[in-house]
């Protein structure tokens, strides 16, 4: 097939070159976003490969059956950014890939912990100024303290294997429980119960209607002081300015970030010559207890091996009318 592919980087042009090998489709790469703009530049593509900032709502797809495009594939699990209900509309296939490397994702979300609670970051910058005070940098120890798990799927599950080998209890919420989880001692509670016993609270939801800005006021007001909050998930579960006003008031006192509600204009591009125009975002990076990655979570090498392999995999066996099981349905 001939693919174009949007908000693409040097380490996706190698991956997917060199995982290409196997299936000899037409690759070409852009930089740019999907956007009303940039849509001009596919020409004899029929299909895209895109990811989790690209536009893909209901007018862009129009655009994309008048020019051809009979299938997407999104490098990643997230789908929130497509109407798939418009994609069955104009019988565009929309393929993800679910499962990359559930592991890269839940190690990073415990590496945050651990940053923040050891406060790794701020110890780092005062050793290379040769300034090896300890002061301000006490910890606690994560051994007899209650994590709360939402979301227990691949990435959640291993979250919780991995904090359960720390020692902590174990919180989850879910609609849908894993006995795989409660096999290693995982106890489900309600989402109001584990926002009141959790010391850690981390997010591995997808993005819903019904998730969208589940972590509110409300829900903060709930959680015990200097709560730790972490979202390795997606930036618009948590309501950004209540979690600047739990920050001010020291309710929570720690928050790891690797998605952003309004990451889409800020992360996977070198901003560091500009003037970010973004408030919220700076503000957040005001506070000496916020720890935000740039939607780094999911980067490993297995991961990306697996991104690339799956994704054309998949354009493979739609170009030889077989069965697609990564297909994303409304």
């Amino acid at each position: 097939m001939n693919v174009l592919f949007f908000s693409a980087k040097s380490y996706d042009e190698s991956f997917f070159t060199a995982a290409n090998h196997r299936f000899q489709h037409r690759l070409k790469f852009l930089e740019t976003r999907l956007t009303r703009d940039s849509v001009n530049l596919i020409s004899d593509e029929n299909a895209l490969c895109v990811f989790v900032n690209d536009t893909l709502d209901r007018p862009m797809l129009s655009e994309l059956k008048n020019r051809g495009i009979r299938i997407i594939a999104l490098r990643c699990a997230g789908h929130d950014n497509v109407d798939l209900a418009a994609a069955a509309e104009y019988h565009i296939a929309v393929v993800n890939v679910p499962s990359y490397s559930p592991n890269a994702v839940a190690e990073h979300t415990v590496c945050l912990m651990l940053a923040l609670n050891r406060k790794i970051h701020r110890a780092y910058s005062r050793v290379r100024e040769g300034n090896f005070s300890l002061e301000g940098l006490i910890g606690f120890d994560f051994a007899g303290k209650t994590a709360g798990i939402i979301g227990t799927g691949r990435i959640g599950s291993i979250v919780a294997r991995i904090l359960l080998a720390f020692g902590m209890k174990v919180l989850a919420y879910d609609i849908q429980h894993s006995p795989a989880c409660e096999a290693l001692g995982v106890q489900y509670v309600e989402k109001n119960d584990l926002f009141t016993e959790a010391d850690v609270i981390s997010l591995h939801c997808p993005l819903t209607d019904k998730t969208r800005r589940m972590i509110d006021a409300q829900a903060i007001a709930r959680m015990k002081n200097q709560v730790m909050l972490i979202n390795t998930s997606r930036g618009a579960v948590l309501d950004t300015c209540a979690v600047i006003t739990a920050l001010k008031q020291k309710k929570i006192g720690y928050l790891g970030l690797d998605v952003y509600e309004h990451e889409r204009d800020l992360f996977f591009r070198d901003r560091s010559c500009e003037i970010i125009q973004d408030d919220l975002f700076e503000r957040l990076l005001s506070f000496p207890n916020v720890l935000v990655t740039g939607h780094q979570g999911f980067f490993t090498t297995e991961a990306m091996q697996n991104i690339a392999s799956t994704t054309l995999q998949s354009l493979s066996a739609f170009e030889n009318e077989q069965p697609l099981p990564h297909a994303l349905h409304p």
